[in-house]
């Protein structure tokens, strides 16, 4: 527990991103207050402020203001300085260095090699990861929701013109657009996003029905939780429960997580989710 007002955080974010989710659940486990700054994914004005131009951005106070980029290196961060008293949160951000790599498509982009790792001391790894083994499951399934879980949204939610139609819709009602960008935004984004979504589909070699990578996905990670645990941290949720909760959260309201939760095993585990997380944030 953190004294009152000692961490001062702004999150921002898209609402519908699955990464900016990732860290929300995050946060609300937690019991962190945090102000929400809507960014608008057309202009992007409210972020001008940062070299880095992609969301989430965590700006933290404890003490002086801090940038945090990318959702697992601000969970790692934020979760090292809630265990470890030893360090300042600008100490432990410095073991999160960003390093300039070139994509496939000559893209220059930042990438932050030890993201996944908590920075805690022989003593806190032992509180917090009892068995070598409890670490290693998280940080592995942390990464799978990163490198897998998450690209299987869009072509999900954009399936179809009608499901990309759906999905923009909601996009448009809960992100930050005036009205005429509102109504452009979601025609013409539909649109795109329809075309684009087959592209990704075939960039991560999905099954023509996509839906069925969707299925597999989410009983392979039920699974791996198992017959005998609440969450794969136990009796509470880990880091890789709140990261997975996180990502298949932003498909709800729409026929893909309907869809979901009819063809998989996973809403016993989804339901204790979404309590545990109401709880913390009551």
């Amino acid at each position: 527990q953190l004294p009152a007002g000692s961490l001062q955080l702004t999150l921002y974010q898209y609402k519908t991103c699955p990464f900016c989710s990732k860290v929300r659940a995050f946060l609300d486990y937690h019991g962190l207050p945090y102000e929400i700054v809507e960014v608008n994914p057309i202009m992007r004005k409210e972020i001008k402020f940062s070299s880095y131009r992609k969301v989430p951005i965590l700006l933290a106070n404890a003490g002086s203001p801090l940038q945090l980029n990318d959702s697992s290196v601000i969970i790692s961060a934020i979760k090292t300085y809630l265990i470890s008293k030893r360090n300042s949160l600008e100490e432990i951000v410095s073991f999160y260095p960003p390093m300039k790599t070139v994509t496939e498509q000559g893209k220059e982009v930042f990438e932050y090699g030890n993201k996944y790792w908590l920075m805690l001391d022989e003593k806190e790894t032992k509180r917090v990861y009892p068995v070598k083994e409890v670490r290693v499951e998280e940080m592995k399934w942390r990464k799978w929701a990163d490198d897998w879980l998450v690209h299987l949204i869009s072509p999900n939610v954009y399936r179809t013109p009608r499901e990309a139609l759906a999905s923009f819709d909601y996009i448009v009602r809960e992100g930050k657009f005036g009205t005429v960008e509102g109504f452009f935004a979601k025609y013409m984004g539909a649109v795109a996003m329809f075309f684009i979504s087959k592209r990704l589909k075939k960039r991560h070699n999905l099954q023509d029905n996509v839906r069925e990578d969707l299925y597999e996905a989410v009983n392979e990670w039920v699974k791996a939780v198992g017959k005998h645990r609440l969450f794969m941290g136990g009796n509470q949720p880990n880091l890789a429960d709140l990261a997975v909760y996180g990502v298949l959260r932003v498909m709800e309201g729409l026929e893909a997580f309907d869809d979901m939760m009819v063809h998989t095993k996973i809403q016993p585990w989804y339901q204790r989710m979404e309590e545990v997380i109401q709880k913390a944030e009551v």
